[in-house]
């Protein structure tokens, strides 16, 4: 199973929308605290809910299938899902990360991680690529060539992002503090896009303030929505210090609703669950 492990990729997460980033959603959410099986007609009727068709979710469970999340046995005529040990993990690690986010406990120790990378403009696809992988790691480039992180331990990560796309000799990494020439702010402003993080951060909030769900499909509902729309956000924030952030920061705001609604609506929504399954969706 370790060679099938399954992957999780920033792309796929941002997809939000899909029958499958969906599914992933449940799955998280409902089944990985089970150990029990779960009918097709339950996740498909599941899905359901949300407005996806049953053949969209009949290939969404195929999909997840195939890049070894799940696996499927048959009782007479009907099949159901378990989780793989692979899925379990993977799913087991990113509910810490989803549910974590947000939460920053201690003190930046006002050390920059920097990573002087050198890819030459004639190979723009690897330019792009590494553009793209170094952001979903959470750096932020502020000059060409340049990529910065508040998060010393992110090296290891970088390091390995850097020895599968080159030769590893076109990089070069320092941990510093900021001097005195030029501004923190405006480098921080430069590297990342937080006026368009904020933006997304705002969405949420207005989604989910007052929102007040009265019976047991209504809940589940609502804190599928909750989870699966907030799940995005460790693949969008880089997660910086409190002291590198905008004043009155609507992350901040988010996460504590994100928080407070998902354990107010998370024993009910777990009850409905059961309840749905029992029931055959």
């Amino acid at each position: 199973m370790a060679a099938t492990r399954p992957t999780v990729t920033r792309r796929r997460e941002l997809a939000h929308t899909s029958a499958r980033s969906l599914l992933m959603t449940v799955l998280g959410e409902y089944v990985l605290p089970r150990q029990e099986p779960v009918w097709t007609s339950s996740l498909v009727d599941a899905l359901a809910l949300f407005k996806v068709e049953e053949k969209s979710a009949r290939q969404a469970l195929a999909r997840a299938s195939g890049e070894g999340w799940l696996k499927s046995e048959r009782a007479g005529r009907r099949v159901r899902w378990l989780l793989t040990p692979p899925g379990r993990r993977l799913l087991s690690e990113g509910a810490e990360r989803i549910y974590g986010f947000g939460r920053q406990t201690g003190e930046w120790d006002r050390r920059w991680l920097v990573l002087l990378v050198s890819v030459p403009e004639s190979q723009r696809d690897l330019r792009h690529r590494m553009r793209t992988r170094l952001s979903w790691a959470g750096f932020g480039s502020p000059a060409p060539g340049v990529w910065i992180s508040p998060n010393v331990g992110a090296e290891p990560e970088a390091a390995r992002l850097v020895a599968e796309l080159t030769d590893g000799g076109q990089a070069m990494s320092f941990v510093a503090s900021y001097a005195e020439i030029g501004d923190e702010q405006q480098m921080v402003a430069r590297a990342w896009d937080l006026r368009e993080l904020e933006h997304h951060y705002e969405r949420f909030i207005d989604e989910f303030t007052g929102l007040a769900p009265r019976s047991g499909e209504a809940v589940l509902l609502a804190q599928t929505r909750l989870v699966h729309e907030w799940r995005r956000f460790p693949f969008l924030d880089p997660d910086l210090p409190r002291n590198l952030l905008p004043d009155r920061w609507s992350g901040t705001q988010a996460a504590e609703l994100f928080h407070t609604r998902h354990a107010e609506w998370r024993d009910e929504a777990q009850q409905h669950w059961d309840s749905f399954v029992e029931n055959g969706g």
